[in-house]
């Protein structure tokens, strides 16, 4: 399953730096399957956004036998009747856990938007504004930190939502359409899970609500699968149309509230003006005696989210008790050393070397690393078919450990102000392009350090495998040219740190009981 889950992101990759953004893979090769586990105590678990014990109200459900419901499974049953071939292939797509669908569509969105702004003809920049999401430049630039965020929120809703309709569905055990009626064929893998709150509702609107808010300029693209996705739910044969009302309720009342965390987190100020830069820099100037310096061409004059360090974080109340350790003097032997190691790299570069450092490069055009590992993480969620509620919650824990370990490799990034390779050893060329930001922590290293421990906890078979990937992650990006060692290797450490936050998150939150 290694092999075939390696094999099949590494063709993907090639694929993605190679195509336009209109060609970009969005879809995983499955169907509807048979859950492992039902969770019937889901709706006791813990949620993020969420008190603990508290559900979103909706109301009580008809009763099978009521008029109301009668004259919703005729509805159901005669929507179904007249089916088109396009209708049976969106039955076919969604699945029953859209969640997975949903967060292939936010990688879809984030490799559409994942390129920088360009210089406008004086040579100055016009940063993507929100209030003016059509630009020029268009809004957003889905770079890495704004891509695990946006991650991160839709996972919570999502997560925090299911909460909530698992609380619904046991407290009122109401039966699925095609259990209530044997005429009706459900579309996927029967199960017992009752159908009031639809699930899958709670999914489409928590997820439409936080992407249309995080790419404003789709939402005409997402409402339109919001609808296919819904009317799926009843075409389908699992729902009528009462839950996926409250369903909707759910999703609403959920997403409203990440999105109210998110607009007070910090992120709208993570990008400074050009004096607040310039003095961050001289801070650490003064306080080390180097400085990153910016060498892309063209230049942008200010480095990317110098204060996304200040964006608040999921599980770790300060950002400085996970700063890591200083990195080295630039008159030390460890650096020194680092330097012949950078060389010999690049004198002896080999193909497989190449391979690995193409294949984790993520830049322009793609998902970022963090959609890396919602791809990866994807990938597992199917082969041990988990239902929508332990995929949401997977999804919520990596991409929570995703941003926080972001957040704190931002921090690193900033204070420190290290400088790269290309700055400090003449005539030093990359072959994997010139990031606008300095270079100790490696933010490959954290983000997949901090994914992997969430997969191993998760997933404690693949625990060497994502381990094992992770860091191949960080080195690939010493093969590349763009880092030091020790930016990788502490910053693997740094991401499984911030992890471990999450991680004890998660043990208490009822899952494992």
């Amino acid at each position: 399953m290694n092999n075939k889950i390696y094999t099949l992101l590494l063709a993907m990759g090639l694929t993605i730096l190679a195509s336009c953004e209109k060609d970009t893979p969005r879809y995983l090769p499955y169907e509807g399957y048979a859950f492992t586990e039902l969770d019937e105590n889901g709706g006791d678990w813990t949620p993020v956004l969420l008190d603990a014990g508290d559900a979103i109200d909706i109301n009580a459900p008809d009763a099978t036998d009521s008029q109301a419901y009668q004259d919703e499974l005729d509805a159901a049953k005669t929507a179904m009747l007249g089916m088109t071939s396009e209708q049976r292939n969106a039955v076919k797509y969604w699945t029953n856990n859209p969640t997975v669908r949903w967060n292939e569509i936010a990688l879809e969105l984030i490799a559409k938007y994942n390129l920088i702004p360009g210089p406008n003809a004086d040579g100055t920049y016009t940063l993507p504004n929100p209030a003016n999401p059509e630009g020029p430049p268009a809004f957003p630039f889905a770079h890495p930190p704004y891509a695990c965020r946006a991650l991160a929120y839709m996972s919570v809703a999502q997560f925090d939502g299911l909460i909530s309709a698992w609380h619904y569905k046991y407290q009122y055990n109401r039966a699925a359409p095609y259990q209530v009626d044997e005429s009706i064929k459900y579309a996927y893998e029967e199960n017992d899970i009752p159908s009031y709150p639809s699930d899958g509702a709670v999914i489409a609107r928590a997820s439409r609500n936080i992407l249309t808010a995080m790419f404003p300029l789709e939402a005409e693209y997402l409402q339109n699968l919001e609808e296919e996705h819904l009317e799926s739910l009843i075409l389908s044969g699992g729902n009528v149309q009462s839950d996926i009302t409250a369903g909707v309720t759910i999703g609403d009342a959920v997403s409203a509230m990440g999105l109210s965390r998110a607009s007070n987190d910090g992120m709208k100020n993570a990008q400074t003006p050009k004096a607040v830069s310039d003095s961050i820099k001289q801070a650490a100037l003064d306080r080390f005696g180097w400085a990153w310096d910016n060498l892309e061409i063209p230049e942008r004059p200010v480095g990317l989210t110098p204060f996304f360090s200040k964006v608040t974080m999921w599980s770790i109340d300060d950002v400085e008790s996970v700063r890591p350790i200083p990195p080295p003097a630039l008159d030390s032997q460890e650096f020194l050393d680092d330097v012949e190691v950078l060389k010999d790299h690049a004198r002896n570069m080999t193909d497989e070397k190449r391979r690995i450092a193409n294949f984790w490069q993520d830049g322009l055009g793609t998902y970022t690393p963090p959609g890396h590992w919602n791809r990866i993480a994807n990938e597992f969620i199917v082969e041990y078919r988990l239902n929508p509620l332990q995929t949401a919650r997977t999804l919520a824990y990596m991409n929570m450990a995703i941003m926080d370990g972001g957040i704190s490799c931002w921090d690193a990034k900033y204070y420190y102000h290290y400088p790269r390779p290309i700055q400090l050893i003449e005539g030093f060329e990359t072959i994997a392009g010139t990031p606008n930001f300095p270079s100790y922590t490696s933010g490959h290293s954290v983000f997949s350090a901090a994914a992997s421990e969430v997969l191993a906890y998760i997933f404690p078979e693949e625990a060497s495998t994502v381990r094992a990937w992770a860091e191949e992650a960080a080195v690939s990006r010493v093969y590349g040219g763009i880092h030091w060692s020790f930016d990788a290797t502490v910053g693997t450490d740094q991401g499984r740190e911030v992890a471990q936050y999450t991680i004890d998150r998660a043990r208490a939150d009822g899952a494992d009981n």
